[in-house]
């Protein structure tokens, strides 16, 4: 029976890409793929009356992880049932009234307050067993730890991590093959850590979106009036509207006309009926209750023609696959490419140069491959590196495949260590471009670190090299000369320890007392007790340094430079525990990450969005209505200019360099 084939193979991929997706933060298809190879699924079961064992349709979600406990939520977590029709949506309303709020993108969770504190907090899981994260849920920066109700509260909402702190954390990343596909996959990852401490370091948010139980409240039979109650309790909630049949077109539109702009990740909108006793007695299918419906973003398609992949080799071996095709419109901008992630997906599209694609922006932001509509499946995969050339590995994790280049001599290892060394936050060397650096690296100069400080050695080259000359050698060496002294934090940061930035490299050298001898003996179990610090991070500075060729490099560094020694006497940091945000152009400072320097270097820290613990946010357009200042206004958080900002906390107007 084909149909009966087909649908094992269908619950098979969907089965596969939940996992991927719900218990290992991995991506091995889009939203858009799973969405038709479900509806086709769900076709398949309404012409032949038969589900199939495993079914997504009748299944909820996957099974939580095994490193964290477990345990059964008292109501089972239903999905929602899904449209992309606004006329569906008005007729699904009929004569009701309903909220029409956004739905979040991030991981779902159900929190549990007893006599007005929080008592547990469980992830969503499959529907049925969640896993408990609720020392974690804790650190969530809009969460109240203490309410005014004092009975058992039980309500449902969203962990998100806000798009700015996405880019924020991304940022402190220097690889970019490390760095996180999206604001979705950071927050689930981010939920669930074994050690709180890194999860207080992701800013999450908590969105409530639907209230469970609150015994011995009159809601006067209206879920908007349990919006307000869960509002009350200092929650923030979702954001919502009242609509009808009538007017719920047009407040889609608003919201489809707002969702690249919020700053929160949105994959669409969720309409709830207000009548609670009416939407409770319409029941549940085995998946979906029928008091609420999903409507998904209609996602816009374009075509277009595949012209080229490029394989970007990055620091650490692995080789992203990145697709270029004719530009197209998508929602307001021309677009020509997109990560196709890993080997597996190419395998999976089919791809190769010259096939149509259909294209469209996941959550009307990321660039994605929809559809390969002509499936050539001739794309080659590399079988050399494309910088290096020596022979390719695919490596396999989890059912995923990837690209890496294995040569630990490969130029593009070397060229992006180098950057980074050479980079602003770490030995901050101008005159050093990546094409400089990849001409110098392929003509001999450089092997390790140290030989930059003896360019000298090759000064007639160099000088009758294309683009440079003698004035230009010249600037080069006063700024080799000038990077000969240095701080340990930007020592450290410049040898690009994987998950390590300048804010982790100031925090471990903060606990050492600038000891470098100390920390590098420190066993991981030590370093991860550093606050700020975790497991994670410790483990990677642990392994980094047990590599000898690690050691002879910085042993022949420290023959080059000056080491200075950043001040943590306590007195010498009036910033300490104060956290700032800063946006927009400046005039004392050369850039933001100047100013930011300078903050942490007085024990301060610096974020990417405003929250309630925001001392202040420094914008040198205090009176604008950009989001950073609209949120400080809502909470409270003062805003300063950037000269009002060093009158009260530097105590000084001297322009700073």
């Amino acid at each position: 029976m084909k149909e009966r084939e087909r649908m094992q193979e269908l619950i098979r991929l969907l089965n596969e890409a939940s996992r991927a997706y719900y218990a290992q933060d991995r991506e091995i298809m889009s939203n858009y793929e799973y969405d038709k190879l479900y509806d086709e699924l769900t076709a398949l079961e309404e012409k032949t009356g038969l589900v199939l064992a495993g079914s997504p349709t009748v299944s909820v979600g996957y099974e939580a992880v095994e490193e964290l406990p477990k345990e059964r939520h008292e109501r089972p977590m239903l999905s929602l049932g899904k449209t992309k029709s606004r006329e569906e949506l008005a007729a699904w309303l009929g004569g009701q009234e309903g909220l029409l709020s956004w739905k979040l993108d991030g991981l779902t969770i159900v929190l549990t307050y007893r006599e007005g504190q929080l008592f547990k907090a469980v992830t969503r899981g499959n529907g049925e067993v969640g896993e408990v994260v609720t020392g974690n849920a804790r650190t969530f920066l809009n969460l109240p730890h203490r309410i005014p109700y004092q009975g058992e509260l039980i309500l449902r909402g969203e962990a998100v991590i806000t798009y700015a702190d996405f880019e924020r954390i991304n940022g402190e990343i220097e690889d970019a093959a490390a760095r996180y596909k999206n604001p979705r996959n950071l927050c689930s990852g981010s939920v669930r850590q074994l050690n709180s401490k890194i999860t207080a370091q992701r800013s999450v948010r908590f969105y409530a979106f639907a209230l469970v139980q609150a015994r011995g409240v009159d809601f006067e039979n209206s879920r908007e009036k349990q919006f307000l109650f869960l509002k009350g309790q200092g929650f923030e909630v979702v954001e919502y509207c009242r609509v009808t049949s009538q007017n719920v077109a047009g407040e889609i539109e608003n919201f489809a006309q707002r969702v690249t702009d919020y700053e929160v990740p949105s994959d669409g909108l969720v309409l709830t009926l207000d009548d609670i006793a009416y939407g409770e007695s319409l029941g549940s299918t085995a998946k979906f209750p029928r008091n609420a419906i999903a409507f998904k973003w209609a996602d816009e398609l374009a075509e277009t023609t595949l012209r080229r992949m490029e394989w970007s080799a990055s620091r650490t071996g692995l080789i992203n696959p990145v697709a270029v095709f004719d530009p197209v419109e998508l929602e307001g901008t021309t677009v020509s490419r997109a990560s196709v992630h890993n080997v597996s997906i190419v395998k999976e599209l089919r791809l190769g140069i010259g096939d149509r694609l259909m294209v469209y922006k996941a959550n009307m932001i990321i660039p994605q491959i929809a559809e390969n509509l002509t499936k050539s499946g001739t794309l080659t995969i590399p079988a050399v590196c494309p910088v290096c050339g020596q022979a390719t590995q695919i490596q396999r994790e989890n059912d995923t495949e990837t690209l890496m280049c294995p040569n630990p001599d490969c130029d593009a290892k070397k060229l992006k260590s180098f950057a980074l060394f050479v980079s602003r936050d770490a030995m901050n060397i101008d005159g050093l471009s990546e094409m400089t650096l990849e001409k110098f690296l392929a003509r001999g100069f450089l092997h390790t670190y140290a030989d930059l400080f003896h360019l000298d050695r090759f000064r007639q080259e160099i000088i009758e090299m294309e683009g440079f000359g003698e004035k230009s050698f010249q600037n080069l060496q006063n700024s080799l000369e000038g990077a000969r002294a240095t701080t340990l934090p930007r020592l450290l940061y410049s040898f690009g320890i994987p998950n390590i930035g300048i804010s982790n490299a100031r925090m471990i050298c903060r606990a050492y007392q600038n000891d470098l001898d100390a920390m590098l003996r420190a066993p991981a179990e030590e370093l991860s007790a550093i606050d700020g610090v975790g497991p994670v991070i410790a483990g990677a500075f642990c392994a980094f340094w047990k590599q000898e060729k690690n050691r002879e490099a910085l042993e022949l560094l420290l023959r080059e430079v000056t080491v200075g020694a950043e001040s943590f006497d306590e007195a010498e940091q009036p910033l300490s525990g104060l956290s700032f945000v800063v946006t927009g152009s400046l005039h004392h400072f050369e850039n933001r990450n100047a100013l930011k320097e300078r903050i942490e270097s007085l024990g301060g820290k610096v974020t990417g969005s405003v929250t309630g613990k925001t001392a202040c946010l420094i914008n040198n357009d205090s009176t604008s209505n950009s989001t950073k200042n609209k949120k400080a206004r809502e909470l409270g958080v003062t805003v300063l200019t950037e000269e009002q900002f060093m009158e009260r906390y530097l105590q000084t107007t001297g322009r700073e360099e």
